[in-house]
């Protein structure tokens, strides 16, 4: 007999336990308690006690994936993974574990990789014992219904369509069609409605039956492994899972392992031209190497990739873009699955590098003959061990969700009591193994495959799954022996040691007590300046925003290119001296934005001071390199171009706010303007930018103020003196607004896509300006929406793989959206949303008391989750000073007023804004059709039947007339503007001190 979730007895760890390790080795850093287990039945358990978690999370690792598939049916343990939501015996129903989730402040999701498939959820910790409850019953009863399987399979098709013309998955699929046909590795892993339905009933094939069978074969207990984290005591938390997962059948099951390489001689020595749907151009070089997780004390594959991708002085990386050929470069291993590896080396061309494909192959094997004649270097090792070492030591804590994700994997790579430092602590440095690695990066093993509109004259082929058109062929034995011979190159170099690697750890302390929330520690014409000391992360780490502000930024259309050429260019030159501050944990970025350029830097403290010194020592003396200048500039003209190839779902958001936003360039208008973006052009805008700025700061974590203000005063010192930087007056410092659209409109904007299949629909109601009351309101519908929309939408009605209800917020205002994407037209989808909407409207009055404050409850507890990094603080504070609001205690100050409100405020926000036959409602539609062959707006293709399914679904009283939108400036023109909002607060009350 169960036990009842809430009453978990701790007697039973004396039962059910094979192996029980408490030793585990930890960062000192690490506050949590753990444990791991081998049960009876052979299930690796990691237990995370965290009495403080405001989010208790699992997550189950069967290590069986795509690669496991019978060859009759391509997909088959994706199919799976999808079925293993759509109810079990205890818990029939199909959205009950969504359901339970959505209703405790959780979420949930899963993916199948080539031979491993994760599962994983997270909740509010005092709905932990019922969630896992219904998680263990996947994989001990699930039911694999008809009904859900014939539905089910539609949404797995639908992913798969969503991925036909995306070139990453194009790209990893070709890969596996020129593998050896025989290994398991060549599969088409996703699967689709034409392998898992319409063939396999043509050949009478059950799939439900199969369905069945690969669980029962697979999913045994002693080839999975199950991490959870949770408030409880070990003990209660072994107790649970004990209770839970000894249900799972052992079936003794062999891990599968493949120790033969998917390329083998007849697949090396190849050289594959393709042709990508965006305009990109890469080299992707490949060599068939062993799978090295068996020496992860000695982590060959990470030292070589370490060197080879280096991006420093002497790199190959640095040599490459010297001659013009590439703009990045990544290199190292890449996972294949048990029992093999690969090591890659993959560039971004450029238009000139991609006529140069043989000589960037030379010079990659004149790096490794580099490697090869300076040997393995203990210093080398010892690096890359301290800076290892150092990241576990002071590793950020992670989301529960994530954390316990990746530890059920990594449960099946290391020793229990290593499952935690596995990944991280090099100890022993063997030569031998890192030059085993090395004898196999040869011209003899190598595959090429080479990417760019530019050859499709070259091709000859059509990949089968996502019609890639390709041509592979055998590499000249000549050109094989050339780069056999090919050297050493004098311009390429070992790196030299990092001198960015931090020596001082020290937690700073003020004698003064420290602000809870950040404060303003100076104002002056030209900046203000944002502070607030860790005492809540307690690692040696910092975070630092600064936001340039600039009306020239977002002008017209000329000068946000060249505020993004600027930006890109800035990237660019300081690569190789920032390369070596990102190793040891020290990163910064620059971005344009609307509003002008934000810096930030975080990571280790100890020498941010050094880097943001070297960084505004550049931005200050900045000139442009007129041969990288068109290079990046030919790079952003090809990204304005591959806007069309971006998803639908994309394409809709992207819409809604060019309609809405008070000022927005179309991808068009910026594509137009770059014809006037030239070196001279740029060169003087930098210093004009420069020159009149508000410089907004926020630095937060290991520093004390004094430090600070250092900081501070180093960016205005380098502005002021070298650029003339001169302050803005107040009525420069404006913000966007958003235009107000009109009680009871219903509008509708269409537009077309030619490259995807799918289509996709926003249907957005406009609710008014963000404040407390109306912002938890909105929340508050939204909880209660979110997963019903899944449910009906996806899982019953099957309208899309992406399917999303939620809020959509800028500049000030909000609003209710529901996102789909699918195979049907977007006027279709549309009224099935309004179909939808008008049910949970009725339902809404029917919601018991109980439900809705479960819902307020789940809603609450998802606001209060504490950020687990600093950065990540840091970032919620600098959205509160960017948009002007300084509301840093946001969540305490909102969930307080949310408590308040009752069942009634919904129901009566929804009939003010949402509802049918609402007087305030103000609905925008945003619908992309597809006009690709087959696609919703393919006349080919046959409408959805003009009938309405029988869903259950009462029908909502006809809707307005729409008004469709024909030119977006001519619309904006008859609308107001919402005003800004009001800070909240008041910068007169916050100001502590003056520079």
């Amino acid at each position: 007999m169960r036990l009842r979730p809430s009453s978990w007895s701790v007697s039973l760890t004396t039962m059910g336990v094979k192996e029980r390790v408490e030793s585990i080795v930890k960062s000192e850093e690490d506050q949590r308690e753990y444990r791991a287990l081998i049960l009876d039945n052979g299930l690796k358990v990691l237990l995370i006690s965290d009495p403080a978690t405001d989010k208790s999370a699992a997550s189950l690792n069967v290590h069986v994936g795509s690669m496991s598939d019978t060859r009759e049916l391509p997909g088959l343990a994706h199919f799976c993974e999808h079925m293993l939501f759509m109810g079990t015996e205890k818990y029939p129903c199909e959205n009950e574990y969504n359901k339970y989730l959505s209703e405790h402040g959780g979420s949930s999701n899963a993916y199948t990789a080539a031979d491993h498939t994760n599962y994983y959820f997270d909740v509010a910790p005092d709905a932990f014992a019922g969630a896992l409850d219904r998680f263990s019953q996947f994989f001990v009863t699930p039911l694999f219904t008809e009904s859900a399987v014939d539905r089910e399979v539609n949404a797995v098709n639908s992913e798969h369509e969503k991925n036909i013309q995306n070139d990453y998955w194009r790209l990893a699929q070709l890969e596996k069609s020129t593998a050896d046909p025989e290994h398991d590795f060549s599969k088409f892993g996703t699967g689709n409605k034409e392998t898992l339905d319409i063939i396999p009933k043509e050949q009478g094939i059950n799939v439900r039956d199969a369905l069945l069978q690969f669980h029962a074969k697979w999913y045994s207990s002693n080839i999975m492994a199950v991490a959870v984290l949770g408030k409880e005591s070990l003990e209660e938390l072994e107790a649970m899972v004990i209770s839970l997962f000894t249900e799972v059948e052992n079936k003794n099951v062999t891990t599968p392992e493949w120790l033969t390489h998917p390329f083998g001689p007849e697949q090396c020595r190849r050289l594959c031209y393709v042709v990508p749907v965006k305009d990109i151009r890469n080299l992707y070089i490949t060599f068939p190497i062993p799978d090295l997780h068996p020496h992860y004390k000695t982590a060959p594959g990470h030292y070589l990739g370490h060197l080879i991708g280096h991006e420093g002085p002497g790199s190959l990386l640095s040599y490459l873009k010297g001659r013009g050929w590439v703009n990045s470069l990544v290199g190292g291993q890449k996972s294949g699955a048990k029992g093999f590896a690969f090591f890659v080396v993959n560039v971004d061309l450029t238009e000139e590098g991609i006529e140069h494909v043989e000589d960037i192959v030379s010079a990659v094997f004149q790096y490794l003959n580099l490697l090869k004649k300076e040997g393995p270097q203990q210093w080398v090792f010892d690096e890359c061990r301290d800076l290892s070492s150092m990241t576990f030591r002071f590793k950020d804590k992670e989301r529960p969700q994530s954390y316990t994700c990746g530890l059920s994997e990594q449960l099946h790579y290391y020793p229990l009591e290593e499952v935690l430092c596995g990944g991280y602590l090099l100890s022993e440095f063997k030569p031998e193994l890192i030059d085993m690695v090395l004898g196999h990066l040869i011209p003899q093993n190598i595959r090429i495959a080479v990417v760019g509109k530019a050859l499709s004259e070259k091709v000859t082929c059509t990949e089968k799954w996502y019609g890639t058109c390709y041509k592979m062929e055998d590499i000249d034995p000549a050109l094989l022996e050339q780069w056999q011979s090919v050297g050493l190159n004098d311009q390429l170099r070992l790196p030299m040691k990092n001198e960015f690697v931090p020596t001082c750890f020290d937690l700073y302390k003020d004698v003064q007590p420290v602000s809870s929330l950040p404060e303003m520690i100076s104002e002056t014409p030209l900046a203000r300046v944002w502070y607030k000391q860790d005492d809540e992360f307690k690692l040696p780490k910092a975070v630092i925003y600064t936001e340039l502000f600039s009306p020239l930024a977002y002008l017209d259309p000329h000068h946000t290119n060249l505020l993004h050429m600027f930006a890109q260019l800035f990237r660019d030159a300081l690569t190789e001296y920032t390369y070596a501050a990102e190793l040891a944990g020290l990163t910064y970025s620059l971005s344009n934005t609307k509003y002008g350029l934000t810096l930030t830097v975080k990571g280790y403290d100890d020498k941010q001071h050094v880097l943001l010194e070297k960084i505004m020592e550049c931005m200050t003396s900045f000139t442009v390199d007129p041969k990288r200048f068109e290079i990046l500039k030919d790079a952003y003209v090809r990204a304005l171009r591959n806007f069309n190839a971006d998803q639908p779902h994309q394409h809709v958001v992207y819409y809604t706010s060019l309609l809405l936003s008070e000022q927005g360039w179309s991808k068009e208008e910026l594509l137009q303007a770059t014809n006037e973006m030239t070196v001279e052009n740029l060169e003087a805008f930098i210093p004009r930018f420069l020159s009149g700025l508000h410089i907004e700061m926020l630095i937060h974590g290991n520093m004390l103020k004094d430090a600070a203000l250092a900081l501070a005063g180093t960016i205005q010192e380098k502005l002021t003196t070298k650029s003339g930087t001169r302050p803005l007056v107040p009525s420069q410092l404006t913000r966007q607004r958003e235009y107000q659209l009109r009680d009871g409109c219903s509008l509708v904007y269409l537009a077309d896509n030619n490259v995807h299949r799918s289509s996709s629909v926003e249907t957005y109601f406009q609710c008014g300006l963000q404040d407390t009351h109306q912002n938890m309101l909105l929340e508050l519908l939204c909880q209660i929406f979110a997963e019903p929309a899944f449910d009906e939408l996806r899982t019953k009605e099957q309208l899309g793989y992406i399917v999303w209800c939620g809020i959509r917020r800028a500049n000030g205002t909000q609003g209710l959206r529901v996102i789909v994407q699918g195979d049907r037209h977007p006027e279709y989808l549309d009224s099935r949303i309004e179909s939808f909407l008008h049910k949970m409207g009725e339902n809404l009055e029917k919601l018991s008391e109980d439900d809705f404050l479960r819902h307020r409850e789940a809603l609450a507890s998802r606001r209060l989750e504490r950020p687990k990094k600093l950065s990540h603080l840091t970032a919620n504070w600098w959205v509160e000073i960017t948009s002007n609001q300084y509301h840093f205690d946001r969540d305490v100050c909102e969930v307080a007023h949310l408590k308040t409100l009752t069942k009634q405020n919904v129901v009566d926000f929804y009939k003010q804004c949402i509802a049918s036959t609402a007087n305030q409602r103000k609905k925008l539609s945003v619908q992309v059709v597809s006009t690709a062959p087959g696609g919703a707006g393919d006349p080919e293709v046959s409408r959805p039947p003009t009938t309405q399914p029988d869903d259950g679904l009462s029908r909502p009283p006809p809707l307005r007339e729409t008004e469709l939108i024909m030119d977006i400036p001519e619309f904006k023109q008859g609308l107001a503007l919402y005003p800004l909002m009001k800070p909240y607060l008041p910068l007169s009350k916050t100001s502590k001190s003056k520079l």
